[in-house]
C-alpha cells in the first residue's frame, strides 16, 4: 500500500521506532506544509492511505475529489473540523483517529506558566543582548490558578499547579464543576468571577461548535492588569481579536499562546508576535517523541489492520 504521512515538520517520523510498523509499505512521508489542494494531490498521486499528524493539513472536498485511488485516513488524535466527514463517507474512505495520553500538553502548559511568570524568555534575549537580570518574576505558589475546563489536560495542570502551592480555581460546565468539588478544589462563584480572581488563568476547553469563541472581550476585560492568559487548546476559542485588543489595553497584563487560528504561521506575522506582553510558540504543546511514538503507533496499527482486512 502507498502510504503518506503529511506534515512531518521536523522530518521525525522515519526516526521513530514505531515507522518499523509501516515500513513494508511504499511511504512517502511530506516534510513540508502544503495548502492548496490542486498541488498537494499532485504530490499525492496513487496514494492510498493518508497519516494525518493533528489538524496541520484541511482534507476536504477539494483534496479527496483529487484523490481516486485513497482508501484510508489515520488521523493522530480525535477527528476535528479539518478533516470533511461526510466526503470521506461519500466516497467510502474509512478514517480512524487515536487516543492521546494529555501528559505532553499538561507540561507544556505548565512550561508556559512558569516561563511566563518568571519572565523566562525575555531575560534569556537580554542575557544574549548582554543586559543582566531586568525583570522581577513571580512565584506560582499562594497564587490562584485558573482551569478553564477540567478534562484531562486541565486536571493534569491543575494538579501540578497544587503540588507546587497554587490554589485551584476551576470554572466549565457542571462535569468539570463537579469533578472539582471531588477533588477538593474551588469553582468560582461565577464566570465573572473566574476571570476576574485568577493569577493565572489556563484555557484547557476542547474545541466545538458549542464553545467556539466561548472566552470574550468582556471575559478578558475583567482580568486583573497583572494576570497571566494561557492558551494551549484552540485560538477558536477565544472570540476573534479579542486577545490582541485585550493585551493591548492591559487586561490581561501577559498571554502565553501556542496556538492559532491559521497554522503554521510563517511568512505571514501573526498579530500577537508583535505585542510585547504575549508569549508566542509554533503549536508545541503535543510536539514530544513519546507523544509522537503514541499517536503514530496508533495510526499504523489502524492502517496495518486495514489493509489485512482487505486481502481477506
Amino acid at each position: 500500500m502507498k502510504i503518506a504521512v503529511l506534515d512531518d515538520f521536523q522530518d521525525c517520523v522515519k526516526s521513530l521506532a514505531c515507522f518499523a510498523k509501516i515500513q513494508k509499505h511504499d511511504v512517502l512521508v511530506l516534510n513540508r506544509h502544503v495548502s492548496d489542494p490542486v498541488e498537494l494531490s499532485g504530490l499525492l498521486k496513487g496514494v492510498q492511505a493518508l497519516v494525518l499528524i493533528r489538524e496541520r493539513t484541511y482534507v476536504g472536498e477539494a483534496l479527496l475529489s483529487r484523490l481516486p485511488d485513497l482508501k484510508v485516513i489515520a488521523q493522530t488524535g480525535k477527528i476535528g473540523r479539518h478533516l470533511d466527514m461526510a466526503a470521506c463517507q461519500a466516497r467510502g474512505i474509512a478514517v480512524f483517529e487515536t487516543e492521546g495520553t494529555a501528559v505532553a500538553t499538561a507540561e507544556f502548559t505548565l512550561l508556559m506558566i512558569l516561563a511566563s511568570l518568571r519572565n523566562l524568555v525575555s531575560e534569556v534575549t537580554n542575557m544574549n543582548a548582554g543586559i543582566w537580570q531586568r525583570t522581577l518574576g513571580r512565584q506560582l505558589h499562594g497564587r490562584t490558578l485558573g482551569i478553564l475546563g477540567l478534562g484531562r489536560i486541565g486536571e493534569q495542570v491543575a494538579q501540578s499547579g497544587q503540588t507546587l502551592g497554587a490554589r485551584i480555581l476551576v470554572w466549565g460546565r457542571e462535569g468539570s464543576q463537579q469533578k472539582a468539588r471531588e477533588r477538593g478544589w474551588a469553582v468560582a462563584s461565577s464566570r465573572e468571577a473566574f476571570f476576574a480572581q485568577s493569577d493565572v488563568l489556563c484555557i484547557l476547553v476542547r474545541l466545538s461548535p458549542q464553545t467556539q469563541g466561548l472566552v470574550t472581550a468582556h471575559d478578558l476585560a475583567l482580568m486583573k492588569p497583572d494576570a497571566i492568559l494561557i492558551n494551549t487548546a484552540r485560538a477558536e476559542l477565544i472570540e476573534p481579536d479579542a486577545l490582541v485588543t485585550a493585551l493591548r489595553l492591559g487586561r490581561p497584563g501577559f498571554a502565553a499562546v501556542d496556538v492559532y487560528e491559521q497554522e503554521p504561521v510563517m511568512a505571514n506575522r501573526h498579530p500577537l508576535q508583535d505585542l510585547p506582553n504575549c508569549l508566542c510558540s509554533p503549536h508545541l504543546g503535543f510536539v514530544e517523541r513519546d507523544n509522537y511514538e503514541n499517536y503514530l503507533g496508533q495510526a499504523f496499527d489502524h492502517i496495518n489492520r486495514f489493509c489485512d482486512n482487505a486481502t481477506r
